[in-house]
């Protein structure tokens, strides 16, 4: 029997990142994604629910997702896993279709470029764990050294099309609540409602 994997989200409070716990309630086996600056927040959700860390997950390379690494990693002594086009180092590649066993459950990597050329997106199914590539209300910045707004539209199609129920777990708490559904975005950000590539250019180049 395949379980439902859970999501916990993770405030910070010295940056508006968020930070990422998802968990087998079945085995307690779990995964961080982007520690971020503040590393001891994932460590303490860790012990304070009985978990036990199999890997780390990063959803792209810069600095203020993957700084808490190197505390992660030392003291769960536990992989590392990213896309080798922004986390080079990482102990396991992720690539598109790659898929994280985690307990009863699975993770599913979908190589979402855009904003870095490595970005991925974790879904568990239910849920997507979307880094800088969606927030909610808006999107990853296309401006940045290794960014490609054609890539990032592109992108972004993918995720409008998963089903309307999908909950939405971004990287940084831009929007007007910490998370949505694919439903929710679709009626209220202006950058999925993009009808064409052109429109999206202006939009997100402005």
């Amino acid at each position: 029997m395949v379980a439902e994997l859970e999501v916990v989200q993770i405030s910070l409070s010295k940056v508006d990142n968020f930070s990422y716990l998802i968990y087998c309630p079945s085995t307690n086996e779990a995964v961080g994604v982007d520690p971020s600056v503040e590393p001891e927040r994932m460590l303490a959700e860790v012990e304070q629910r009985g978990l036990r860390l199999i890997a780390l997950l990063n959803t792209h390379g810069h600095m203020d997702h993957i700084a808490g690494n190197p505390k992660i990693l030392e003291s769960a002594d536990i992989p590392l896993a990213a896309h080798p086009d922004d986390v080079p180092d990482a102990d396991i590649h992720l690539q598109e279709a790659s898929m994280i066993n985690l307990g009863q459950g699975c993770i599913n990597v979908l190589h979402t470029p855009g904003h870095t050329p490595g970005g991925v997106v974790f879904s568990t199914g239910n849920a997507i764990v979307t880094g800088d590539t969606l927030f909610v209300s808006r999107c990853g910045r296309a401006d940045l050294p290794g960014s490609n707004v054609e890539n990032l539209y592109n992108s972004l199609q993918r995720l409008k099309v998963l089903p309307p129920e999908t909950q939405v777990f971004p990287g940084h708490d831009y929007g007007p609540q910490p998370n949505s559904t694919i439903a929710w975005e679709l009626e209220n950000n202006e950058f999925l409602r993009c009808s064409d590539l052109e429109s999206f250019i202006r939009l997100r180049m402005r």
